[in-house]
């Protein structure tokens, strides 16, 4: 692979991550509670990295070429952010709980809130279709495929490291400060609200025209 195109990418990405959105809601969701930002982060990355694996098996066009595999992808996500939106708005104060009384349960539910927060993500599929090919070379000495799913994978170690600094300075930060903690925490929920509304009004407005 070409290391030009591959420092670019890394730039490009570089930027792109520090962007809120999604991400950055459950991570900072998370964040003040001690140990689940390990579990979260990492749910996050499992699911970039299925959607690279979609996108290196040749599936992602063909979910973009069918408009009603798109639309049920969208709206399954969009529910999915408001489920887990509401969530957090209700229980904003969950981010208060120390460590000690953090369970297994707790862990593999915030591991699995990571994963549908970015596998379920629509925009996240038809941002690595566009984005990834972009950065690979049919003149590169590497396959196609495995050019993909280099950048991929780059996109994954690019995002875990960010996020997990990310959740971790919220946690000390916020550790001590219960009422600051529960704004954000809320804060956080309301912004997953916005963009599960945001993806399904999106669907409502094509559906319309």
């Amino acid at each position: 692979m070409e290391v030009s195109a591959l420092a670019a990418f890394i730039g490009v990405a570089t930027t792109l991550v520090i962007v809120p959105g999604p991400d950055w809601a459950v991570v900072l969701g998370a964040g003040p509670r001690r140990s689940l930002v390990l579990p979260t982060v990492s749910g996050l990355a499992i699911g970039y990295i299925v959607i690279t694996a979609v996108v290196v098996a040749g599936m992602a066009p063909l979910v973009a070429a069918e408009p009603a595999a798109l639309t049920a992808l969208s709206v399954v996500g969009g529910v999915y952010l408001l489920y887990v939106g509401v969530g957090i708005v209700r229980s904003p104060n969950r981010g208060v709980v120390p460590t000690a009384t953090s369970s297994s349960r707790d862990a593999v539910h915030a591991l699995g809130r990571g994963v549908g927060v970015s596998a379920l993500n629509p925009k996240s599929l038809l941002f690595f279709l566009a984005f990834l090919p972009q950065f690979a070379r049919t003149s590169a000495p590497w396959p196609f495929a495995v050019q993909l799913a280099v950048l991929g994978l780059t996109w994954v170690a690019i995002a875990a490291t960010f996020y997990f600094a990310l959740g971790f300075a919220v946690q000390t930060a916020l550790t001590r400060r219960p009422r600051v903690t529960s704004r954000l925490a809320w804060i956080s929920g309301a912004a997953m609200l916005l963009a599960g509304s945001a993806l399904l009004a999106e669907q409502v407005i094509r559906a319309v025209h």
